[in-house]
């Protein structure tokens, strides 16, 4: 029987992201491009005698591992199979956490599908992505393998597409962390004499080519996220001066990412940016 699991957990952008309406959970729909980049943690669970699950952490500290996602995920699981064994998660961060690139919910999507290995599979796949969509509204893009997906709802609702071709990419992550729960709070309050925003009608020939997804990009926490945190938008504006092919705010931020046409373009705008706006990382699309 397998006793251990290694998976990489790839980050991922929004390569446009609309805030819908709040529902009476208080949740608000979404609708997104998610795209998977290569930044990834690398996530292990092994499987131990007895139950529960305790995990170690290369890397930031990520609060009480109780409420950890990929604690979470493992509970949820093991639950739903019986509770046979316990396991132990190390998870090695690479991915900036707290900054929108999805880091916690691919680690939450990677321990979900290596504790269900562990317990030789016996979760159906498509039950997965029920606990997925339990865990946030990440998780079931993580979870799903797709290089490129529509998203609507909390995320649960997808549309796998063909991979854009891969691009060099350059995130910038300001020192300057956003709450999620205020982002939407500031968007809910830019809003309150204009009334929720409807859903796009979007033609899926037109997210098949960047020049098309750069016409179309935008992400609606950005303009309140930027009114609120004026290094985010000093480090948005620097980055754009770039001349990246789409430059954008991920998620609720604070990660910013510009998608350049080559690797050469890219480490001159990283030469262009230099320290002041914050940590540079290189990844591509894939």
């Amino acid at each position: 029987m397998t006793q251990s699991v290694t998976l990489e957990a790839r980050a991922k952008l929004n390569l446009f992201l609309r805030v819908l309406a709040e529902e009476k959970s208080g949740f608000h729909s979404i609708e997104t491009l998610f795209c998977r980049i290569a930044l990834a943690d690398q996530v292990t669970v092994e499987r131990r005698d007895g139950g529960g699950v305790t995990l170690s952490v290369a890397g930031p500290d990520l609060g009480p591992p109780e409420e950890n996602l990929a604690v979470r995920a493992a509970n949820a699981v093991l639950q739903a199979t019986g509770n046979r064994f316990g396991v132990h998660v190390s998870l090695a961060k690479r991915v900036p956490v707290r900054a929108g690139l999805g880091g916690g919910s691919a680690d939450a999507a990677a321990v979900l599908d290596a504790v269900n290995q562990l317990a030789g599979n016996a979760i159906p796949r498509h039950e997965l992505y029920h606990f997925a969509a339990r865990l946030g509204a990440d998780v079931p893009f993580c979870l799903s393998g797709a290089s490129l997906a529509l998203g609507w709802g909390h995320g649960e609702r997808l549309i796998r597409l063909a991979p854009l071709p891969s691009m060099p990419v350059l995130l910038l992550v300001p020192p300057a962390p956003v709450s999620t729960a205020e982002a939407y709070r500031w968007v809910d309050q830019s809003r309150a004499s204009a009334g929720p925003r409807g859903a796009l009608a979007l033609d899926l020939e037109a997210v098949s080519r960047w020049s098309d997804v750069a016409r179309m990009a935008g992400n609606d926490f950005e303009s309140v996220v930027f009114g609120r945190v004026p290094e985010l938008r000093a480090a948005f504006e620097a980055l754009a001066r770039t001349n990246p092919v789409l430059c954008r705010m991920s998620g609720s931020g604070s990660a910013l990412f510009g998608v350049f046409p080559s690797s050469r373009q890219r480490e001159d705008a990283g030469l262009m940016l230099g320290k002041k706006h914050g940590v540079m990382i290189e990844t591509e699309t894939i």
